[in-house]
C-alpha cells in the first residue's frame, strides 16, 4: 500500500523531470520514498484519481494470493516516478536535450493518468469489447472531455494542454506531435515504465519469485537516437549496451508472472464469471456500457447484486462474492490445433462465446437428465498477448561484428516469434463448470464440444 507522508522538513528540492517545487512524500512498497508536488497531488485528489485506490491492481488475483490487494493508486504513482526519472534522465543524454519542460509535464501527467479510465476487476469487462470502450479511450474522455475535472488542473497547475496529454494516453484520435511519439515509448512499449513498475510490484504482493528487474541500471541506460538514419531517419528511446541484459529480464519476468500469476486457473475462473455476469446484464438492458466507468470493485459487484438484475447475474456475482468458482473441467492447449484456434477465435466475439457456453449447458443438461443453469459452463480465453521486442540498441563501442545501433533482437538472437511460441504452449484455454457438474462435464466435454466445431465454433 501508498500512505501519504507530510514530510515538509525533509521533502525540500524539486521532482524530476518536471521541475515543481516538492510539497510531501508518499511512502510507497517499492521505491520507499516518491517526492510528490502540489500540481500531482491536485490530480491524485480528485474523485476519478481517487476511484483507483478502489480498484485491486490485479482482479481476483487476491482470491489466490491474498497479499495481492494493492490497487492501481499505488501502480499509478509507481509509474509516475519511474516516468519523472526516465524523462529527467533522457533530457541530460545528448540525444535528449531538445526535451521541454512543457514535453516532459505532459510526458509525466500522462504517466500518472494511464490507468485513469479502467475498469473494476482488473481487464475482464473490458474484454468483452463493443459497446464497451478501451479503458484508454475511458482516460481520454475523462482527462480531455467537456465536463473534465483533471482538465482545468493540467491546463491551469501543470501549463499543458489537456488534450494532449489524453492523446498520449489513448492516441488513435490524435495524432502525436513529434516530442510525444518519442516520449510515448517511455510510457507504452516493450521497455515503457509501466510494465517496469506492475512487474516488481505485483510480484512482491504476491510474494513469488518472478517479475525481478533491474530497474535503475534500464533506466539508466536509456537513450534517444535516430533509427535508421538519414532523411527519414525517426528518433526513438533506445538502450545502450548495458540495457539488454535489464530488457531481457524484463521480457522474462513478464512471461512468468502471466504463466504463474495472471493466468493462474482461479483468477481465471473469477474473469469468466464476471465477464459473463456483465454480459447478461447489458443484453439485458440492466445497465448501461457507460455505467460501467464509473464503477470500482466493491460498486460494480453491489450494482451487479441488484435485484433488478437478470438472474444469471445475480447467481454469479453471488459465486464471486462466497468464493463459490467454477472448476477446471477441461484445459485445451495449442498442441491440439484444430479446436484451439477454433475456442480461441471466440475471444474476438463474446456473443459467438455466450451462445456456446448456452448450448454446452443445454447438452450437460440433456446428459444429466436435469436442469443445468445457463451459466454453469463458461469458456476462458485469456488474451492473446503481443509480445514486442521492437527495441534497439546504441553501443559507444561495438564488438567487433556489431553495429553502433541495432534492433535487440539481432543483439540477443531471439525474436517476436521465439516469445510468441512460448506464450502460446503456456496460454491455456478452459472450459469451467460449477462445481457440482465439473465432473460431468469433464467425462462429457467431447460429445458436448465437437459438434459445434461445424456450426457456432
Amino acid at each position: 500500500m501508498v500512505g501519504v507522508v507530510s514530510e515538509r522538513g525533509e521533502s525540500t528540492g524539486q521532482v524530476p523531470a518536471t521541475g515543481f517545487p516538492v510539497e510531501t512524500t508518499v511512502r510507497d512498497a517499492l521505491y520507499d520514498r516518491i517526492p510528490l508536488a502540489a500540481p500531482e497531488l491536485a490530480l491524485i485528489g480528485t474523485p476519478a484519481f481517487l476511484r483507483l485506490d478502489r480498484i485491486q491492481q490485479l482482479g481476483f488475483v487476491s482470491r489466490v494470493w491474498p497479499g495481492a490487494k494493492h490497487a492501481r493508486y499505488d501502480h499509478s504513482l509507481g509509474v509516475l516516478h519511474l516516468t519523472r526519472l526516465a524523462v529527467a534522465h533522457l533530457r541530460v543524454t545528448p540525444g535528449g536535450a531538445w526535451i521541454t519542460d512543457e514535453d516532459a509535464r505532459v510526458a509525466v501527467a500522462a504517466a500518472l493518468l494511464h490507468d485513469i479510465g479502467h475498469y473494476p476487476f482488473s481487464h475482464a469487462v473490458e474484454e468483452l469489447g463493443p459497446p464497451i470502450v478501451p479503458h484508454e479511450a475511458v482516460g481520454h474522455r475523462l482527462i480531455a472531455g467537456p465536463r473534465s475535472d483533471l482538465g482545468p488542473i493540467l491546463r491551469e497547475r501543470w501549463g499543458v494542454d489537456p488534450a494532449r496529454v489524453a492523446a498520449m494516453i489513448d492516441p488513435a484520435e490524435r495524432e502525436l506531435p513529434p516530442a510525444d511519439r518519442v516520449l510515448r515509448g517511455v510510457l507504452s512499449g516493450p521497455l515503457d515504465m509501466d510494465k517496469l513498475d506492475y512487474l516488481p510490484r505485483d510480484a512482491r504482493a504476491c510474494n513469488v519469485p518472478y517479475g525481478g528487474v533491474d530497474t535503475a541500471r534500464l533506466i539508466d541506460s536509456l537513450r534517444i537516437a535516430e533509427v535508421d538514419g538519414g532523411a527519414t531517419g525517426e528518433r526513438r528511446v533506445v538502450v545502450g549496451a548495458k540495457g539488454v541484459s535489464p530488457l531481457h529480464s524484463l521480457i522474462n519476468a513478464r512471461q512468468e508472472m502471466f504463466d504463474n500469476v495472471y493466468w493462474h486457473h482461479t483468477n481465471r475462473a473469477c474473469m469468466a464469471m464476471l465477464l459473463r455476469a456483465v454480459q447478461e446484464a447489458l443484453l439485458a438492458g440492466a445497465v448501461a456500457p457507460d455505467e460501467l466507468m464509473d464503477h470500482d470493485d466493491a460498486s460494480l459487484l453491489a450494482l451487479l447484486s441488484a435485484d433488478d438484475m437478470p438472474p444469471p447475474t445475480r447467481r454469479l456475482t453471488a459465486a464471486l462474492r462466497e468464493r463459490r468458482i467454477h472448476k477446471r473441467a477441461v484445459e485445451v492447449s495449442a498442441r491440439a490445433f484444430e479446436l484451439y484456434a477454433r475456442l480461441g477465435n471466440l475471444y474476438f466475439d463474446p456473443a459467438a462465446r455466450r451462445e456456446v457456453e448456452c448450448r454446452l449447458a443445454e447438452g450437460l443438461a440433456a446428459e444429466l437428465g436435469e436442469q443445468v443453469p445457463p451459466e454453469a459452463v463458461l469458456i476462458d480465453i485469456p488474451k492473446p498477448e503481443r509480445w514486442r521486442t521492437d527495441v534497439w540498441v546504441r553501443f559507444d563501442d561495438p564488438p567487433v561484428g556489431f553495429r553502433p545501433l541495432m534492433p535487440w533482437k539481432e543483439v540477443v538472437g531471439l525474436t517476436d516469434d521465439d516469445f510468441k511460441r512460448y506464450e502460446e504452449h503456456r496460454r491455456l484455454i478452459r472450459i469451467v463448470a460449477v462445481a457440482p457438474y465439473r465432473d460431468a462435464m469433464a467425462a462429457a466435454w467431447e460429445r458436448l464440444v465437437m459438434p459445434l466445431l461445424g456450426g457456432v465454433l
